[in-house]
């Protein structure tokens, strides 16, 4: 690579969530749904593509609007949201966007000559018929789907939506099957409905007794063949996790195969502590020369609906099992980050606070007292001078960075802060030994340098900045020299 590249790998002022990453060609292409800043809800905006070159996983370039929500005949005046899609090519060579409005029941379809565009509207998957799948009564609820055409060339859609409660009476009402994730074979022109439904993963109620409890399927459905294996993706009833499920046929016989990133490594080693705010995740996989990566996204703003991608190395083991991976800063890297440089405060990979973490959509109702970190900018939506930082570290408040390689020379450390804080920045590689480095900061309106000593020893470790003292702080920029 030319450059590093960190999570978030877009840039600052780009909310990118639902990630699916497909090759075409030379270059890895980012479809998902499109948040705002700030947002007042999800997927808010046009779809819009990102994408890079295989041999540079570094140089993202922005391919612009690919899609724009009245585009859909039933949207017109663009008050329903497009939801997390998918994109494929299909048999005649053309691309194929599915995906869905956030107030119907089935799945749309746009098409295009080139992976970005510009897609036009194509139709409604529907069954043979013409009625649109997912209105005829007994229907599944036609939600987040993900897309596979078959070395033979059959199409298979994968969707679903398994929510508990009150979400799960209201689809029952109106028809929609709510219990877990199925398949529909498609015929060749991408659209109508070729036979019936397929069971998936099953929803958590249907889970109980399986291999699948505790991680039913919840939504976020993503398909890819590996090895002549079928791999699903999706997310589960715990949200803030992407599991996997294998079988030797793409309709039928998928086995539980783990979990394979949790937003807040939550059940990583074992481990019980969100390491960062929890709420949803989506994404799937993709091979960029012979390394398998994981999709996904991560939550920021203290709300639920201002998500950003994000990736990490997945390691596939003879027997088709996948290991649950480490959220880092550095995921497409081509390794550990380098031991000297600068690096902006919003690639920390965990955040946590003395009082706990909490589901993105519960921080502003359970942190009455405003005592959790966030990311967050200035500047509005889209703004390309927006600059993103992690604002309100309060006294025990933290932010992990992983992971560096250090050479082992004498290192100074230079942070840049803000906020009412008069206290101490401490920095360690591990939270059970002494601090590397002690910062003392003191309150200032402006963003502020300050930079002690940084006593490391070669190797690979990671950062963690934790401030003790009163007031609050804002972090914007670290500098290793």
């Amino acid at each position: 690579m030319e450059k590093q590249v960190f999570n978030p790998f877009l840039p600052s002022w780009e909310y990118v969530p639902d990630g699916e990453p497909r090759v075409f060609g030379d270059r890895l292409y980012l479809y998902g749904s499109h948040d705002a800043f700030n947002g007042s809800d999800f997927c808010v905006n046009d779809y819009v593509c990102w994408s890079a070159p295989l041999d540079d996983l570094s140089d993202w370039r922005y391919e612009g609007v690919i899609y724009r929500k009245e585009q859909d005949p039933r949207n017109r005046d663009g008050k329903m949201h497009m939801c997390a899609p998918d994109c494929v090519q299909g048999p005649d060579g053309r691309f194929y966007l599915y995906y869905q409005l956030h107030a119907l029941t089935c799945t749309c379809v746009a098409v295009a000559d080139t992976p970005v565009g510009p897609f036009e509207y194509y139709g409604c998957v529907h069954h043979p018929d013409g009625t649109p799948w997912g209105e005829k009564k007994g229907d599944s609820f036609a939600f987040d789907p993900g897309v596979l055409v078959d070395d033979d060339g059959k199409v298979y859609l994968y969707v679903g939506f398994s929510p508990e409660g009150l979400f799960k009476h209201v689809f029952k009402l109106r028809g929609n099957k709510v219990d877990g994730s199925v398949c529909l074979e498609l015929e060749q022109d991408m659209i109508t409905v070729k036979g019936g439904e397929h069971p998936i993963v099953p929803g958590p109620v249907l889970a109980r007794g399986t291999d699948y409890e505790g991680h039913g399927f919840f939504e976020a459905s993503s398909i890819r063949k590996i090895g002549g294996k079928y791999f699903y993706i999706y997310s589960s009833i715990l949200s803030h996790e992407l599991c996997y499920a294998v079988s030797d046929k793409p309709t039928e016989g998928f086995r539980y195969g783990g979990t394979l990133v949790s937003i807040a490594d939550i059940g990583l080693r074992g481990n019980t502590t969100p390491l960062n705010y929890t709420g949803n995740t989506h994404g799937g996989m993709c091979e960029v020369n012979g390394q398998w990566y994981i999709f996904y996204h991560r939550q920021t703003n203290r709300i639920k609906c201002s998500r950003q991608a994000c990736a990490e190395k997945l390691t596939i083991l003879p027997d088709g099992s996948i290991p649950q991976v480490e959220v880092t800063s550095c995921g497409l890297n081509d390794g550990p980050l380098s031991g000297k440089g600068q690096y902006e405060a919003r690639i920390a990979c965990n955040l946590g606070a003395a009082t706990g973490m909490v589901k993105s959509d519960e921080a502003k109702k359970k942190d009455k007292k405003n005592l959790l970190p966030t990311f967050t900018q200035s500047g509005e939506d889209r703004e390309a001078n927006g600059d993103q930082y992690i604002a309100n570290l309060q006294h025990g408040s933290w932010c992990g960075f992983k992971y560096f390689a250090f050479d082992g020379t004498e290192s100074k450390l230079i942070v840049t802060v803000r906020g009412s804080a008069a206290g101490t920045l401490k920095v360690y590689t591990d939270c059970n030994l002494p601090p590397v480095a002690s910062v003392p900061v003191k309150p200032s309106d402006d963003w502020t340098e300050y930079s002690e000593k940084l006593e490391i020893t070669a190797g690979e470790a990671p950062l963690y900045f934790v401030y003790e003292g009163g007031g609050s702080l804002d972090f914007s920029v670290f500098e290793i020299e």
